[in-house]
């Protein structure tokens, strides 16, 4: 296993039309993503990735006539090269990701992941992001790896054996880092609302973001809560600390966290460090229905762009911007349902662009993507209340939105509602 002096020197195995997976989130292997994207030499490489952190070097203008983009989850970095035609997305279930590579349906050629330093053992952990990129490592001819001595040591599926990696280089970097957001009025009320629906016992999913930064803030109450999640962020430590995340009640895995990649501050990378009470697993695992059903009282809280009065749910694009990615929402928003007591929540403000667009509109925008059907739909909350739709007939869901929009839009809906035949019957 050569270790070489410097990124350029790394990925210097990597060849045209190669299909490469890059590790993403708060793991993202910068000075060896930077350096693979200055390979002028290339062509038709194509970079598979999620959510990355730390660069955009990769989808700069001009760099996709050597070095292509295909995002599973578009975050910020690639939303304008996908735009705009320089990069491609997938629409994919985060849970179904793995199966990709080991299947052969993706054939990737390599993985560039960064890692914590090896053991005494000789083993190094795929860190704060195992996601995807464990499956990655395990069907990759080549590996080449960033060992950062900042990384955390994480317990789980995260292991990956010196003799694995091909080609790596040394850094001493800090991770991302992204602290607690303070809600708005808006987002406090709707974390109350959510709050309010999460009994004692319960089993967690929650995302990251001011709105799940509200709700984790107002369940210090709360008992015997557990976390079978595919991320989480800061605010979860001091629920762990006040006593009341102790995942004594899970079916799956009692008495430790599960989570499939962690992004925060330095407080998050120092709480998963080495902690057994942690275990990072694959997102085929995490997000599993089969497994996620087992818990009981699964609580899914997860986000939208917008909802539509059939109960229809946008949260990967707007129209035809594709703005992030289908990722886990549907396998958890399954697995809530499908749990004993469980509850799948979608949450979003009623309004955006400084209130002048409502959330809760009579039709989608063309070319938005139905991420949660209408068939699998349950709580929607806005900051106005929070309404169950399962069971629901259309024109009783219309109702039951109209009563959590803002009040500003209500009766322009109300109207649009009236005008199809459809809300009128049932």
């Amino acid at each position: 296993m050569p270790r070489v002096a410097s990124a350029a020197e790394a990925v210097e195995s990597i060849q045209s039309h190669m299909n490469v997976f890059v590790q993403g989130s708060s793991a993202t292997p910068v000075p060896l993503l930077d350096a693979l994207a200055a390979r002028t030499d290339l062509e038709g490489v194509h970079i598979f990735h999620l959510h990355t952190e730390g660069t955009d070097s990769f989808v700069a203008p001009g760099v996709e006539r050597h070095v292509r983009s295909v995002s599973l989850f578009t975050g910020p970095a690639a939303r304008s090269a996908v735009e705009e035609g320089r990069a491609d997305f997938i629409p994919v279930f985060l849970s179904g990701i793995p199966d990709l590579f080991y299947s052969g349906a993706i054939k990737l050629d390599a993985a560039i992941v960064q890692v914590s330093p090896a053991d005494r053992h000789g083993a190094h952990t795929l860190g704060t992001a195992v996601d995807a990129a464990r499956a990655a490592v395990d069907v990759a001819p080549l590996v080449i790896a960033e060992v950062n001595a900042q990384m955390p040591r994480t317990h789980g599926n995260t292991a990956l054996r010196a003799k694995a990696i091909n080609t790596w280089i040394e850094t001493d970097r800090p991770l991302p880092n992204h602290m607690p957001s303070e809600p708005s009025d808006v987002e406090a009320q709707i974390g109350q609302q959510i709050a309010d629906l999460v009994d004692d016992g319960a089993t967690l999913q929650m995302g990251i973001g001011a709105i799940p930064d509200a709700v984790l803030a107002r369940l210090g109450d709360k008992l015997d809560l557990g976390i079978h999640t595919e991320m989480f962020s800061d605010r979860l430590i001091d629920l762990v600390e006040a006593g009341a995340v102790n995942n004594r009640r899970k079916l799956v895995k009692p008495g430790r966290i599960v989570t499939s990649f962690v992004s925060g501050s330095r407080r998050l990378y120092d709480f998963v460090d080495d902690n057994c009470q942690v275990e990072f697993h694959s997102c085929s695992y995490t997000n599993d229905t089969a497994v996620i059903r087992r818990n009981p009282q699964v609580v899914a809280i997860n986000s939208a762009i917008s909802v539509d009065l059939t109960g229809q749910v946008c949260a990967d694009s707007i129209g035809h911007r594709i703005y992030s990615g289908i990722g886990g929402q549907m396998d958890f928003i399954r697995g809530a349902a499908l749990s004993p007591g469980g509850k799948a929540i979608i949450a979003l403000p009623s309004t955006a662009a400084r209130g002048t667009v409502s959330r809760i509109c009579a039709e989608l925008r063309p070319g938005s993507g139905v991420v949660t059907t209408r068939g699998h739909v349950q709580w929607i909350v806005t900051e106005y209340g929070a309404v169950n739709l399962a069971g629901l007939s259309l024109r009783k869901r219309g109702d039951a939105l109209l009563s959590i929009a803002h009040p500003d839009f209500r009766e322009e809906l109300r109207a649009d509602l009236l005008s199809k035949r459809h809300f009128q019957m049932g």
